[in-house]
């Protein structure tokens, strides 16, 4: 794990002095903000515990370190290139389109956001097979490279516009139209992600050691989401919009490379012996089945669409607060002064500490206490989201406090506690129960379908908050006013948080008792009866 440090920390250090006196720190608010989450971090890999039915050599544990660390790290940028798009609004929206409106504004973000995840959603028809058929590597390597191609025509299209570079007038008269196609490129490389990460593992870790697993590289993908923001952030306020879309492409090429390098999709490929993993491929030494015959299988077990459907809950759920809580603190701002609190100025450390908490609560609990079933782990946590969000309704006009010399704000804990749960949701089914349940020959497909709910249950989110949420209108000194402003026309946040967690959370107690079993462990056929003598 020291390599993830050294560049959380190299990366967040950039800014470590920078003024934060909103938040009432002074000048060591990034410090702080930094130390939390690399104690977090530390805290956590010293206290995973080890499964003990899995015996594996220091050898064979070296190489696999190798293996996924690379992989994590690719797919922790991956997450910087796609929620920049998030980021990047924070300078577009104080930018005026012609009509007056802002440039960027909640309903454009909104179109372009559910154009990208609806892409993503789709693509697993086409992903899922060939990552299946070609490997993990293979399809890391072609999300890496297609995601950093995208951000860089992102980020010349933002260069463009703001330095009135070539066709920035076309940009800027169409750039609903152009970010929505250049974002939706981006998403389609961008769903390679995870079906890459799980292919590439399944081989790697048996059923046992899994749900621990997802607990380490959930801290891997948090650091995504802290380098997405945080860092984000600081790109936008002190290189520029257009970098926010330009470094992660550099940072994805970089990490091409060594995933070229480093990754294998077994352990047999990378010069060791392969062994039973005990998922829903164990026993299964036939050849591999066409993808139509294995969507088919997929689509008609229970247990998978049953967890693809609490997936379309968390594709909700977990952009709710995690796309919309600094917008809400921003631009309610005057009445609340939610924006410069602590969490707000660093949002995407809170949401790292949440994921990471979060996943490692998940699989260490399924593992060590629902003998490494996953249902139990996602209704409790569909529990808390659903609490969480009940508590957000009641207090998300509650302006900010000052506690202990430190401004807090009651909105920004609910949403961070609600997002702790719902990413270890996630990263219970999506990561883990995927590879069960598929088997580490059909995980490709299996995977694909499960995350493609969960961008399709983002999309609905975008798209109905960029309708049900209120619009943001300017005066003529370019002031910010109207019912945007008002918190309490921002009631469809909570309100739909709380119906889709219930249902969440009522469709995770239907697989509470699932488990994989391989082909060797199904019951076996009844006997036929033997025929009773002839009396001739």
């Amino acid at each position: 794990m020291r390599p993830a440090l050294f560049i959380a920390t190299l990366l967040a250090a950039t800014d470590a002095f920078a003024a934060d006196k909103a938040s009432g720190l002074g000048p060591y608010g990034e410090l702080i903000a930094i130390f939390i989450l690399l104690a977090v971090v530390v805290f956590v890999i010293s206290r995973l515990p080890t499964v003990d039915e899995v015996n594996h050599s220091a050898a064979f544990k070296r190489r696999r370190v190798m293996n996924w660390l690379p992989l994590g790290l690719t797919y922790a940028f991956l997450y910087m290139g796609r929620y920049n798009l998030k980021v990047s609004k924070f300078k577009f929206e104080e930018m005026q389109d012609a009509a007056g409106g802002a440039l960027m504004s909640n309903e454009g973000f909104g179109v372009i956001f559910t154009v990208g995840v609806w892409v993503y959603g789709c693509s697993f028809l086409i992903n899922g097979p060939l990552t299946d058929r070609l490997g993990g590597r293979f399809a890391i390597l072609v999300g890496a490279g297609g995601s950093a191609f995208a951000n860089l025509l992102m980020g010349l299209a933002s260069w463009s516009l703001i330095k009135e570079g070539p066709m920035h007038g076309a940009i800027g008269e169409n750039f609903i139209v152009i970010f929505s196609v250049l974002y939706g490129i981006n998403m389609y490389f961008q769903s390679f992600g995870a079906v890459a990460v799980v292919k590439c593992n399944a081989p790697w870790f048996h059923v046992r050691e899994r749900g621990v697993f997802g607990a380490i590289f959930g801290i891997l993908i948090s650091l995504g989401i802290y380098f997405a923001f945080d860092v984000g952030y600081k790109i936008v306020n002190h290189l520029g919009v257009a970098e926010v879309f330009f470094i992660p492409a550099i940072l994805l090429v970089i990490f091409w490379v060594a995933d070229y390098m480093m990754v294998q999709n077994s352990p047999a490929d990378a010069g060791l012996d392969d062994f039973d993993t005990a998922d829903a491929s164990s026993g299964d030494d036939g050849p591999q089945l066409g993808a139509l015959e294995v969507f088919k299988r997929m689509l008609t077990n229970p247990i998978i669409i049953t967890i693809a459907l609490v997936e379309f809950c968390s594709g909700f759920i977990r952009q709710a607060p995690m796309q919309w809580y600094r917008t809400f603190a921003k631009q309610t701002n005057e009445v609340l002064q939610l924006k410069g609190d602590f969490i707000y100025d660093h949002w995407g450390m809170w949401l790292c500490v949440a994921g990471i908490m979060g996943g490692v609560l998940a699989g260490v609990i399924s593992d060590r206490v629902f003998q490494s079933r996953r249902g139990p782990v996602a209704a409790i946590l569909y529990l808390g989201v659903t609490l969480g969000s009940i508590g957000l309704l009641w207090a998300y006009q509650t302006p900010a406090m000052n506690i202990a010399g430190i401004k807090l704000s009651l909105p920004g804990v609910l949403a961070i506690l609600i997002s702790m749960c719902v990413i270890g949701v996630h990263g219970m089914l999506s990561g883990t129960a995927s590879m069960d349940f598929g088997g580490r020959k059909n995980v490709g497909i299996a995977v694909g379908i499960i995350d493609g709910f969960v961008y399709l249950g983002t999309g609905v989110m975008s798209l109905t908050y960029a309708y049900v949420l209120p619009q943001e209108r300017f005066d003529e000194a370019g002031k910010l006013v109207g019912e945007v402003t008002e918190p309490a026309n921002w009631s469809p946040w909570p309100i739909s948080m709380i119906i889709v967690g219930a249902a969440g959370f009522l469709l995770a107690t239907r697989v509470w008792n699932a488990k994989p079993k391989g082909k060797g462990q199904q019951p076996p056929a009844p006997e036929e009866p033997a025929e009773e003598p002839s009396s001739a």
